[in-house]
């Protein structure tokens, strides 16, 4: 039998570009079962309830703000060093349709700890509606995207990667991702950024196990162990704390 040759779409070639430029990054990861009760709770009495990737978004960003490992990056132009940035730019993956392909959005998220939780959920639900701001940004890079050839777009994206500045600008500083909606959970994931966060499906009881993926140029598995459990902490106490008011 004779297969058929597909054209590779300007989303596909973004996610293979995207595992290229992640193939030298040593990224090992830890995983913490934590007990969320509370904010599931206070989740529950919301009227108008944030999506689970909303919260995590928020509860990351917060972290990134008590860790600043969090927010390093492994530079290497002009030379290899570690970069430090002021606030955490997060980087959002959202599934939607373009061109009749489902295809990922990186929705970017400005220091996405300190914004409300409607705000965010704002954003991320915006990105997934077909005429949403941030889609079309996304669309129009994507197209821009396709039209260079791969001798310029690769080197162009390995540079801007590996610039401190224009890093956070393009690529955010953390990235986070999950399918507990589809009832499912990631269990290895690469990429090119310091930091990925991961959530599994979260139980009726609270029970959820929540990863986080890292290079281990810019930090070691004990600051990880920390933040992981100062981030239970958060999403139990602070997070909830706003739910709880909102259901007010």
């Amino acid at each position: 039998m004779r297969g058929r040759s597909i054209p590779i779409s300007p989303g596909r070639r973004f996610v293979i570009d995207l595992m290229q430029l992640s193939r030298g990054v040593p990224i090992v990861s830890a995983q913490r079962r934590m007990q969320l009760g509370r904010i599931v709770d206070a989740r529950a009495r919301c009227a108008a309830r944030p999506m689970w990737m909303t919260i995590f978004t928020k509860a990351h960003g917060m972290l990134n703000c008590e860790f600043p490992q969090l927010r390093r990056s492994y530079i290497k132009l002009p030379w290899p060093r570690l970069y430090e940035y002021p606030h955490p730019v997060a980087a959002v993956a959202v599934e939607r349709d373009y061109r009749g392909e489902a295809s990922i959005f990186p929705v970017k998220i400005k220091d996405p700890g300190r914004l409300p939780l409607a705000a965010i959920d704002r954003i991320i639900r915006d990105a997934k509606s077909p005429d949403g701001e941030d889609v079309t940004r996304s669309q129009y890079w994507l197209a821009l995207n396709a039209r260079l050839p791969f001798l310029i777009r690769r080197p162009l994206q390995w540079m801007v990667l590996n610039t401190g500045r224009q890093r956070a600008n393009f690529f955010g500083t953390f990235a986070v991702a999950g399918m507990s909606e589809l009832g499912v959970e990631s269990q290895h994931i690469i990429t090119p950024l310091s930091n990925c966060l991961s959530y599994g499906v979260i139980a009726k009881d609270g029970q959820a196990d929540v990863r986080l993926y890292w290079d281990h140029r810019v930090m070691d598995g004990v600051v990880v162990g920390e933040a992981l459990a100062r981030m239970e902490h958060m999403l139990n106490e602070t997070i909830a704390d706003e739910l709880l008011a909102q259901a007010t």
